[in-house]
């Protein structure tokens, strides 16, 4: 099984819990595809069928991705509407090909786990705050899989071998 791993960080080489996650994810090529958005369309357009491809050729897909402003990165979101087309991704005529496909999203939180939280400073869970995705997913009929997250900033060389360690159980048990 490999997973296709579609990355969206508009600074990457300044990130350091993305950085680090794509760093020793290229360290098993064999299981993992990095898709660095930024760097492959820096200035766009997308090439629609190379990107359905990619989609197609591997088991999962993962979204990685820092959280901006609850969301993601506008690079994503216009990636999204571009190659989750009707007639490919949903709708009749074919539109069924993320269906059963294992998707999920990994990101960074930038905040802690406290601040996502009922009664924290944002008054809702990172899951609640990411449901656009989740909805997206599920109208695609894909297996929607959840979230694997970095909750903080500034995180030690520990925090971000042991965040690493579950990232990989939780891409290897997709």
């Amino acid at each position: 099984m490999k997973t296709l791993i579609v990355i969206a960080h508009p600074d990457i080489d300044s990130s350091i819990v993305n950085k680090y996650w794509i760093e020793e994810l290229k360290k098993a090529p064999e299981e993992f595809t990095i898709h660095e958005l930024y760097k492959v369309y820096p200035t766009e357009p997308f090439d629609i069928k190379h990107e359905q491809e990619l989609i197609d050729s591997h088991d999962h897909l993962v979204l990685q991705f820092p959280v901006y402003w609850f969301s993601s990165p506008p690079l994503l979101k216009k990636w999204l509407d571009e190659v989750f087309l009707e007639g490919w991704a949903h709708g009749p005529n074919g539109g069924d090909k993320l269906k059963n496909k294992k998707i999920a999203l990994a990101v960074s939180a930038g905040s802690t786990a406290d601040d996502y939280s009922i009664d924290g400073r944002y008054g809702h869970t990172l899951e609640q705050m990411l449901i656009p995705f989740e909805t997206t997913f599920l109208y695609c009929k894909a297996d929607y899989r959840s979230i694997h997250a970095f909750y903080g900033e500034d995180p030690s060389n520990k925090e971000l071998e042991h965040n690493m360690k579950n990232y990989l159980t939780f891409l290897r048990n997709l």
